[in-house]
């Protein structure tokens, strides 16, 4: 195996530059097993973002847990609305805090912290302590968690990934965070035929726990990003990782080695005098409103929502007694399934034969359409109270079934938004300003 030393010895440009087929070269089949196990690995960040979403919905409906923090029928929209708002409001801090410590410790470090400090979340979570502000301290510590590893993961995956399947790995971020939410809203359904013990709402909130520390301990297992430590100037270091992600010093090996190293140097020299109040410039704040205009278009939809809340809102439409509790978190449940076929059907068949504009606009009509739809369909709260005293406490009324079905079809939709919008040497701070909205979801 070449050392740093031999192979800054080489003449990269020229011929690297001349010789196409170089580019083209796939990853061994070590190297692809690398790859593989490092997106599997930082993709349990993914599954850790999309199960804290999507579990404390229906954890917040359990008697066990209301009579355990002594929550009466009145204050439990409250108290749903807080869990919800400072795990977001603890993401937002989390994903910009994490920009200064990934930048001067790196990825691997950074990752390693945010997975420790949601475990710590996780841990005042679950104590049954019977006070509310504990558990709101244990939601805001797993939102600085979850958004400081919401930031990095995707900047991580990018910089380690050979370019031919970079889009790809990318798309795997999404669909576990897609993953993590349905594994929750069956966790939920199955946990709510226990008993109603402390544990009942305890073992939901625990599992937390197992993407949480494999994230952290499987990042020991890795190595850090070549582009952070050839931006360091770390040159030897950062070869070394590039070989043992590609499981190769090849002549190819080599040349995207130099390529980085380029493109470094690239961006160094076009923003030597950067400053932010370049984003203000017309051209590049363009970009930077178009981007933080979808998040928080995205945020509008109410798909994020429907993520923390899903229990609560098939509840108006089945009705919250008796039986009906099983069924609106059985509703949650398919809801999730069909947040996970959607987005797998998008990756497999839709994202590279289509444009991203064109998706974004024909996934926002389509949105716009159930939405409205909705609207007129949906139940008013009187005929759904007098719906639940008239018929038997599992039935739903055919506007009920109607608007459920419209609440399938909009986040089928909802999977077809996307797309990058930035330039090469703004996009690590543009995109930063962009994704504190999608971090605090």
């Amino acid at each position: 195996m070449s050392s740093y030393v031999q192979i800054s010895q080489r003449d990269f440009n020229e011929p690297h530059e001349s010789s196409p087929e170089l580019s083209d070269t796939r990853p061994s089949r070590h190297g692809l097993f690398r790859i593989y196990w490092l997106t599997a690995i930082v993709c349990c960040g993914g599954i850790l973002f999309g199960y804290d979403s999507g579990v404390i919905g229906g954890v917040l409906t359990f008697d066990s847990f209301l009579r355990d923090f002594h929550c009466t029928p009145e204050l439990q929209t409250r108290v749903s609305a807080i869990a919800v708002g400072i795990q977001q409001a603890g993401a937002l801090v989390g994903c910009l805090a994490i920009w200064f410590l990934t930048n001067r410790q790196g990825r691997r470090h950074a990752m390693m912290y945010s997975s420790a400090i949601f475990c710590a979340g996780v841990i005042f979570e679950v104590i049954n302590s019977h006070s509310l502000p504990v558990f709101y301290l244990g939601r805001v510590i797993c939102g600085l968690g979850i958004g400081g590893s919401a930031t990095v993961i995707p900047i991580y995956l990018s910089e380690m990934s050979p370019k031919d399947i970079r889009a790809r790995l990318g798309s795997c971020y999404q669909f576990t965070f897609t993953i993590g939410i349905l594994v929750s809203y069956w966790v939920d359904y199955g946990i709510q035929f226990r008993s109603p013990t402390p544990a009942q709402w305890q073992i939901p909130l625990v599992l937390q726990l197992i993407p949480g520390a494999l994230m952290g301990l499987g990042m020991l297992t890795l190595d850090e990003s070549v582009r952070w430590l050839l931006s360091k100037g770390n040159a030897p270091r950062a070869w070394t990782s590039l070989v043992w992600i590609r499981a190769s010093d090849a002549p190819e090996v080599a040349a995207e080695f130099a390529q980085i190293k380029q493109a470094i140097e690239a961006d160094r020299h076009s923003t030597a005098d950067f400053r932010l109040t370049e984003l203000l410039a017309w051209p590049n704040a363009r970009r930077l409103l178009l981007g933080i205009s979808l998040f928080l278009a995205q945020q509008s939809t109410g798909a994020t929502a429907m993520a923390y809340f899903g229990p609560q809102f098939f509840a108006l439409l089945v009705g919250d007694t008796g039986n009906s509790h099983s069924l609106t978190l059985l509703l949650t449940g398919f809801f999730g399934v069909l947040k996970v076929t959607s987005c797998l059907a998008f990756i497999i068949w839709v994202a590279d034969r289509f444009g991203r504009r064109p998706l974004l606009v024909s996934g926002a009509m389509a949105m716009s359409i159930c939405m409205l739809s909705t609207s007129f369909i949906a139940p008013s709260p009187t005929s759904s109270n007098n719906a639940a005293t008239t018929t038997t406490s599992t039935s739903i009324s055919t506007s009920g079934i109607l608007t459920i079905t419209l609440i399938y079809l909009n986040i089928t939709a909802y999977n077809l938004l996307g797309g990058a919008h930035f330039p090469g040497p703004l996009q690590a701070s543009s995109s930063t300003a962009a994704s504190v909205n999608q971090a605090s979801q």
